[in-house]
């Protein structure tokens, strides 16, 4: 063992970066208590902690958290690797778990790793055997990145190894840490908690629907024939994430099944989130302890090693930690999902009290080697290894395989203020004076359907105050509902202030946009409820659009298509449908292309960068060559008329452009930069040309004043945009449309850059990594179909 001595002289700072208390998960409570058991060992107060928020506001945090990064804006995790590197790290240790990083599988973090000098220990606090490609990804480059690998388990460590083709000497096995606690009589602190003279049963931990605690209260009547004096006690708050989804619905349903079944009187709900000190009081009090958690996949359990160090006898379910640190007479298991079983092994242990104690005796000798103090030093020793490895053969930028970084600027935060200033609890108002709605114009569903995508989408991306985008999403996708008119199955469009309908159905345009919207809600959307409604309501809406002829309508409802099968591929009636409309835009392009004038009408209009969009995603997707390439002739012809003098010139709508007459430079729509932007990404995706990233790049400087006036349409103090350029200056209101538009160009960057990170297209399931070679021998996926060999395969 490396004496305290030696790790003072050696190691002159270590940060954490992970979640930390006060916010309330496991990895918080696991990041303080680790860096808290170093600080100790190394004798000084140069370990603090990088931490994660989820909320805009952050928590009032202890003096040790030194930096803050907000979990879904990239440019902190950038910022957070310069405050590191100038401070002079000697070992970053991160805690990792997909789920507290944003971007795509938490992807961002790998924005930090990869500009970080200094060693990397990596915490893996999960580890899967059945992984996401976004996952595999993010693995993939952690365990490139990471000097060293800790995991917590046997079945972590042969995971890492076998499935994920990692290293093994990187990898290194350091148990949960746990209090060091003195093994007492379970009898001690009951008198404290109102359970003298009671058998008590424990579980504890947020509270979340895979816990299982339904089937440890289902076994509870058989028990308490055996053994009337149970108590069944279980402490937690609700996971934060289980309130913000669905509130405690889960608690009153385990409050009602105790009262069906007739226990309530023995069952007690802790609704705490406690800390380590009152933890360890609760853990004493029980007689056996019980986590029946309903799934395997879990590696570690913090729960779980705490009951094991205090000396519990446990009984749990097989999931993969339980199953080690169970092993060997250390406690029980019993079948997932099985109440007798439960109740047979509880009623058998409080029978032999012999059993039981001895069973108790094991696990806290056991657990001696995972005392804080003791796992403290373990760290220490890998972090003097790999300090001691790279001082020996230096590295001084890591290099990752990926694309150079598409954006040559730093992009503007989202900010969803306007957005929410422009919504009432109708849906979004059309127009604005300057900043301030215009009741006078109502609303229209187009506006609606472009504000649900933005609300549907950039949650992985901003934090806004808490219940925003949820807030919103319902509105605007109720309004879509509201607007759908079931007898003809049309939607309506323009809807007064008093909420009157002004038309029985709305434009084609109208109808495509919102097939359009629709697509993209059901793709993006987590909650259950959302995706629900916007999946009929697209369905219900798509059989009109096999009878449109207008190519804009035709080009909309195609990317929306898109973006629906991108979730479900193996829809046969969307494909068909697909089929119809993909080819009625073709045969338009078929008839007026020339080769002066590679178009599909003899006008160049409004939104025309989605009919090269469309063309692209169906000759792709549908392996259709000729449709392919008039879609990307035609995007490199958009591009060719309206880049000049540097920057985006997109087609004036005073006017438009004829063929063979003069095109209109004025006014200039903040659509128009949107269109082009999504066209021109989509094309990257299905080429891997860089040199579609830069253009995209070209027609988002657009709305930052690279553009024939030089002024910017953003507001920054806002969040919204002007409504466009004139002749004579730029238009200072700030409409749904224009600001739709700059969120949704602004949303699409910030997610090509995440993409780009996770060094592949994170809406693609089922691709080979090895089907596109781009530029730094990155791989790229095709975001858009899901196999690359079949095109029209599930």
């Amino acid at each position: 063992m490396i004496s305290p001595i030696k790790h003072h002289k050696e190691l002159n700072s270590i940060a954490f970066i992970g979640n930390y208390l006060p916010r309330r998960c496991g990895i918080a409570t696991f990041t303080k208590s680790l860096l808290e058991a170093v600080a100790t060992e190394v004798m000084n107060e140069k370990c603090f902690a990088v931490v994660m928020n989820d909320i805009p506001e952050g928590y009032p945090y202890t003096s040790e958290v030194r930096f803050e990064i907000n979990q879904n804006k990239l440019s902190d995790y950038k910022h957070a690797a310069e405050f590191l590197n100038m401070n002079q790290i000697d070992i970053v240790c991160l805690q990792h778990e997909y789920g507290i990083f944003g971007g795509p599988a938490g992807s961002n973090i790998i924005q930090l790793l990869t500009d970080l000098r200094m060693p990397v220990v990596t915490t893996l606090h999960t580890v899967l055997k059945d992984i996401s490609l976004e996952q595999a990804e993010v693995l993939k480059q952690l365990i490139e990145i990471s000097d060293r690998l800790i995991v917590m388990s046997e079945k972590a460590s042969e995971f890492l190894i076998d499935i994920h083709s990692a290293p093994e000497e990187k990898i290194v096995l350091i148990q949960h840490g746990i209090p060091d606690t003195p093994f007492i009589d379970p009898n001690y602190y009951k008198d404290q908690f109102g359970v003298e003279g009671k058998k008590v049963i424990f579980t504890f931990g947020l509270l979340s629907p895979n816990k299982g605690i339904e089937y440890v209260i289902k076994a509870l009547p058989k028990v308490i024939k055996k053994h009337p004096d149970i108590a069944y006690m279980i402490l937690g708050a609700t996971h934060p994430h289980v309130i913000k989804e669905q509130g405690e619905e889960y608690r009153l349903y385990l409050q009602r099944m105790a009262r069906n079944l007739g226990v309530a009187e023995h069952v007690i709900f802790q609704n705490r989130f406690v800390n380590l000190e009152e933890l360890c009081e609760f853990l004493g009090i029980a007689d056996i302890y019980v986590t029946p958690y309903t799934e395997e996949e879990q590696v570690v359990s913090g729960t779980l090693a705490y009951a094991l160090g205090t000396g519990k006898a446990t009984i749990s379910t097989p999931y993969w930690h339980a199953k080690e640190m169970l092993a060997e007479g250390r406690g029980r298991l019993v079948p997932f999902k099985n109440s007798e079983a439960l109740a047979d092994e509880i009623i058998n242990l409080f029978d032999h009290d012999l059993d039981r104690n001895a069973m108790r005796k094991r696990a806290y000798l056991y657990s001696r080697s995972a005392i804080w103090k003791e796992v403290a030093r373990r760290y220490l020793e890998v972090f003097l290894e790999v300090k001691t490895e790279r001082s020996r053969r230096p590295r001084t930028v890591f290099y990752l395989k990926r694309p150079q970084k598409p954006i040559s600027l730093e992009l503007p935060e989202i900010k969803l203020n306007h957005l929410n200033t422009m919504t009432d609890d109708t849906g979004i108002l059309q127009h604005a004076t300057f900043n301030l709605p215009n009741r006078l114009h109502g609303y229209c569903i187009d506006d609606n359907t472009r504000a649900l995508m933005v609300s549907s989408m950039v949650k992985e991306f901003t934090l806004p105050e808490g219940g925003l985008l949820p807030r919103l999403g319902a509105c605007y996708l109720s309004f879509m509902q509201y607007a759908f008119n079931e007898e003809i199955g049309r939607f309506r469009n323009f809807m007064t202030y008093d909420r009157r309908w002004l038309e029985t159905h709305g434009s084609e345009d109208a109808h495509g946009r919102s097939i359009w919207g629709l697509g993209v809600a059901f793709s993006s959307f987590k909650d259950p409820g959302l995706v629900g409604i916007s999946a009929n309501l697209f369905n219900k809406a798509l059989k009109a659009v096999e009878h449109f002829s207008s190519r804009r309508p035709l080009a909309f409802s195609l990317i929306g298509i898109h973006a629906y099968l991108a979730r479900f591929p193996g829809d046969s009636t969307v494909k068909r449908i697909r089929e119809v409309v993909a080819y009625k835009l073709l045969e338009a392009f078929q008839t007026n292309w020339t080769k002066d004038w590679p178009w599909c009408e003899d006008t160049l209009t409004y939104a025309n960068g989605r009919l090269s969009q469309a063309l692209i995603l169906s000759g792709e997707c549908m392996y259709n060559n000729e449709m392919l390439d008039k879609g990307l002739q035609s995007l490199e012809w958009l591009i060719e008329l309206q880049f000049s003098e540097g920057h985006f010139i997109p087609i004036g709508n005073n006017g438009w452009y004829k063929k063979n007459e003069n095109r209109a430079r004025f006014d200039q729509q903040p659509l128009e930069a949107h269109a082009m932007i999504d066209a021109c990404i989509v094309a990257f995706h299905v080429t891997g040309d860089k040199k579609w990233i830069d253009r995209a790049t070209t027609c988002f400087n657009w709305f930052l004043g690279d553009n024939d006036l030089h002024v910017s349409l953003y507001n920054p103090r806002t969040g919204g945009c002007r409504d466009g350029l004139n002749p004579d200056g730029v238009n200072q209101n700030e409409g749904a449309e224009s600001t739709l538009a700059w969120l949704l160009s602004l949303t699409a960057l910030h997610k090509l850059t995440a993409e780009n990170i996770l060094a592949i297209n994170p809406y693609c399931k089922d691709k080979e990594f090895d089907n596109i070679r781009i530029e730094a021998s990155i791989d790229i996926i095709n975001p858009y179909c899901k196999d690359s060999k079949d095109k029209e395969s599930d």
